[in-house]
């Protein structure tokens, strides 16, 4: 499902990958069954291969991992949660264009 740029964050891998990062993360909450989450997948997939080497990109499917949804308390997908340095610095809720995202990351880098 993820292109070859996008890591799977799972609840076991999350402090790893994403609160023990010192740049910047950009977390996709999705899951298979919902439509704009399906959607927003090409343009995660473009961003990753964009940012690949500046920003980490990944997806966790909120179906598979419990622990870090409730964490942060996701009740909508798409979900994105962007970090930095390890802490929480954004959230968007629902599917936006590519270049929305881009200006996310932009300003926080």
């Amino acid at each position: 499902m993820a292109g070859k740029n996008v890591v799977t964050i799972t609840d076991q891998n999350f402090e790893e990958l994403v609160t023990g990062n010192k740049g910047i993360v950009l977390v996709d909450c999705w899951a298979s069954w919902c439509g704009p989450c399906v959607a927003l997948t090409p343009t995660i997939e473009a961003l990753a291969d964009e940012y690949a080497g500046k920003v980490v990109v990944g997806k966790l499917n909120v179906d598979e991992n419990r622990k870090v949804p409730s964490q942060f308390r996701i009740t909508s997908i798409p979900t994105v949660l962007v970090f930095k340095g390890g802490v929480q610095v954004d959230a968007v809720v629902g599917a936006r264009p590519k270049q929305y995202y881009k200006d996310l990351i932009d300003k926080k880098m």
